[in-house]
């Protein structure tokens, strides 16, 4: 008859109870530990416990507690006088007792994977008097193991890797499986091995769990992966043992087992001759399966017409050969190359040497194809010289360019005017001729860079560049002078023959061997008494003095013309004065003032101080100044309300009038000023040819003549100046005097119908009144009524 899973369990329960009931019953055993129990009246030589040996199975499922086994002391009689206590790990949680019986079950579901035993104490005691019949004595329960823990694979999944063509039998990995039950106990924690997934290409050790190849070459470029399932059962694999399954990926490395091979026997390329040099002509690439290090090529030019005028490479990340130009070139010289070209793998696997060579060859065609180039210049650098003082259109020197085409096209030149913005120089668009355009300073600019132009004369677009490097040439054109501006002093107490000024030149010319200076005073100087020059003949010369000593209020400045002449063909020569100050020293002849005007000055009183002094009668004047000013504006009457300065002009607005000045008004106080002289106002608009010099001064007379006078002066210079403006201005003031006869010549109320106004003396004013004449005259050609 077959037993099921659970049939077999509740079997393996009731045997291990059998056993443990019949095999170990009313075994004796007596603990070191215990002590001996001394009771009143009588003495004990031996005190023993006896009970079961205690065993419990784990994972009881039952619904009543579990028996575990029974305490009993050879005291107890069975008359009920003893009553058993236990105490420990687990007491009267998991364990209890019945103290009459000494009988132990278990409550609870145990785990041996949890606790594996626990440890306890046994108590008998007198009923009565609640005192010990027996030491207290340690025992132990364990937990009896069963099959309740599947094998697992802790480190699972697992990956690992195997070179691809690896002989049968190539280790790849191990796995290792652990079961939680009890090794010590039966088969349930024994484990074996079985490969699920994964066959025929591999194997697995049934005990060890080491994973093997089982196939000879396999090829990873077939395929380079491979997923296992691998199975741990315990109960040494028996039926019934649990079972856990992990999966092991396990990749094909690469080996070199595949050589490189093109995909064509020959390539053929087409390529400007334009194209500059180390420009890419073409890529090619040897087919290799392998990966990694093991498709690492090299590629070289084996043979071939164009070993030197190309090269080939490689591409480290595309392992593609890479042909580029070494040389330019010429369509008119060669049409055409062939390499051949050759790649061969870098790291060779000596195994699989049989597969074949791991290099391969194949032919590259070239073919040059022709464009139109720009003209080609005969040298790339011309050297040219020229003397500065070379006249306008000396010939300096010929540059000479080519179409190098076959059509071979005439070539016309001319300057980049970007290189010769001054336009020192011209070329012959025909011959390439340069020649000098301006005069030259070599002074100014020693070195002309040019760039000359070359273009084609069927074809403009297409231009060469050809560089001139023009040197100007020198000559002694520049006089020498002194090499700084020099501030020489002298001290007044200075002795015959000091020196007190060293002296040199430079000129801005350069000669072939070097400046040679020469130095003397002029004529007008030499017999001088006061110093003396010494040419030192080293292009240096040393100023002296003369006589003794020198005073500030005599002179204070000396000025000593020097004559310099240099050693150019033919020789140059300029004059240049030297200021010597006459100044106070100390006495190590350090100068200490140099001002004349320091002995008229108040002894101690320093140059800030008299700064500062100055400054303040500066303010003062300011202060006095401002109060004056104040105190005449306070005093000075007002002459008319502002409010009723009314001024009224009439304007002719059909020609244009001068500006604001046609409207400017006067000032009633300066006429009623009869001391002021008033002089001609120049009229800003326009430039008079007649100027009015002055005007006549006027009396001390009555306010009305004054002002009726002054009136008719103005009039009257109005009529006959013949620069002014074509406009008429009438202008009345606050105060127009008794008697005026021209009363008011508003044209506020000329309007009305009303108006009795008469406007007819207007024409008696002159021709420039003629046009209010007409406006406000009662004539037949009046405009208004």
């Amino acid at each position: 008859m077959k037993l099921g899973k659970v049939e077999f369990c509740h079997f393996l329960q009731i045997l291990a109870l059998f056993l443990c009931l019949s095999g170990l019953n009313q075994a004796e055993i007596t603990r070191p530990r215990s002590k001996p129990y001394f009771q009143s009246g009588r003495t004990r030589t031996k005190r023993s416990w006896v009970w079961n040996q205690f065993f419990v199975l784990e994972e009881y499922m039952g619904t009543d507690p579990l028996y575990v086994g029974k305490l009993h002391s050879d005291v107890d009689k069975g008359d009920g006088s003893i009553k058993y206590i236990l105490s420990g790990e687990g007491a009267s949680s998991i364990f209890i007792i019945d103290e009459n019986t000494g009988d132990i079950h278990a409550t609870k579901r145990l785990d041996r994977e949890e606790q594996a035993y626990y440890t306890l104490r046994a108590q008998a005691l007198d009923r009565l008097t609640n005192k010990p019949v027996e030491p207290e004595s340690e025992f132990v329960i364990k937990i009896q193991d069963i099959n309740d823990n599947e094998p697992k694979f802790l480190d699972g999944p697992y990956t690992a890797g195997v070179p691809e063509m690896s002989p049968v039998g190539t280790s790849v990995v191990q796995v290792t499986a652990t079961d939680a039950d009890d090794p010590t106990y039966g088969n349930s924690a024994r484990v074996v091995y079985s490969i699920l997934q994964g066959q025929p290409y591999f194997s697995v050790e049934p005990k060890t769990g080491v994973i093997k190849t089982a196939l000879p070459n396999m090829d990873r470029e077939a395929k380079d992966q491979y997923l296992l399932v691998i199975q741990a059962k315990d109960m040494v694999g028996q039926n019934g043992g649990l079972s856990g399954t992990t999966s092991v990926t396990v990749t094909l490395t690469d080996v070199n087992d595949n050589p490189p091979r093109f995909p064509r026997r020959s390539y053929q390329y087409n390529v400007p001759e334009s194209l500059p040099v180390a420009s890419v002509v073409a890529r090619i690439k040897a087919a290799d399966a392998d990966v990694g290090p093991n498709a690492e090529m090299e590629y070289k030019i084996v043979d071939g017409d164009g070993l030197g005028v190309f090269k080939v490479s490689v591409d480290k990340e595309t392992q593609e050969g890479i042909i580029t130009i070494q040389k330019e070139l010429d369509f008119e010289a060669k049409t055409s190359y062939t390499l051949r070209i050759e790649a061969a793998n870098l790291h060779v696997d000596p195994r699989f040497l049989s597969l074949g060579p791991f290099s391969d060859m194949t032919t590259v065609k070239i073919i040059v194809e022709d464009v139109d180039e720009p003209p080609v210049f005969t040298s790339r650098l011309y050297s040219m010289v020229v003397s500065e003082a070379a006249k306008v259109g000396t010939i300096i020197g010929t540059v000479a360019a080519h179409d190098p085409d076959a059509s071979n096209s005439p070539v016309r030149y001319s300057i980049d005017r970007n290189t010769d913005l001054e336009r020192y120089f011209n070329i012959d668009a025909n011959s390439g001729v340069i020649t000098t355009a301006k005069s030259l300073d070599r002074e100014t600019n020693a070195v002309h860079n040019i760039t000359v132009l070359a273009m084609e004369s069927q074809n403009p677009a297409q231009i060469g560049r050809g560089y001139v490097a023009i040197t100007i040439l020198d000559i002694n054109d520049n006089a020498p002078e002194f090499a700084m501006e020099y501030e020489t002093t002298v001290c007044e107490n200075a002795q015959p023959g000091q020196v007190i000024q060293k002296i040199s030149a430079i000129d801005k010319d350069d000669p072939p061997n070097g400046h040679q200076f020469y130095f003397s005073l002029t004529a007008e100087a030499a017999n001088n008494h006061n110093f003396t020059l010494q040419d030192n003949k080293d292009n240096t010369a040393t100023v002296l003095t003369k006589r003794n000593g020198f005073r500030r209020q005599e002179q204070s400045v000396f000025y000593l013309p020097i004559f310099i002449v240099d050693s150019g063909s033919p020789s140059l020569s300029s004059t240049n004065t030297l200021t010597i100050r006459v100044c106070d020293c100390d006495a190590d002849g350090i100068a200490q003032t140099c001002n004349a005007e320091a002995y008229i000055l108040p002894a101690g009183l320093s140059t800030g101080a008299l700064i500062a002094i100055l400054a303040c009668v500066l303010t003062l004047l300011v202060l006095v100044l401002l109060i004056v000013t104040m105190r005449r504006r306070k005093k000075e009457p007002l002459i008319f309300d502002e409010e009723r300065d009314i001024r009224e002009n009439i304007v002719r607005y059909d020609d244009e009038g001068g500006g604001e000045e046609d409207t400017e008004a006067f000032d009633m106080a300066a006429l009623r000023n009869l001391n002021i002289m008033r002089d001609t106002k120049t009229r800003r608009d326009v430039t008079p040819e007649i100027q009015f010099l002055s005007r006549p001064t006027f009396k001390s007379i009555p306010d009305n003549v004054i002002f009726r006078e002054f009136i008719w002066e103005r009039l009257k210079e109005a009529d006959v100046d013949p620069c002014a403006p074509p406009y008429d201005s009438l202008q009345t003031y606050a105060f127009e005097g008794n008697g005026s006869v021209a009363e008011s010549l508003s044209s506020l109320d000329s309007i009305s119908s009303n108006s009795d106004q008469n406007y007819d003396y207007l024409s008696d004013w002159g021709p420039r009144f003629k046009r209010l004449a007409d406006m406000y005259g009662t004539g037949p050609e009046c405009l208004y009524s």
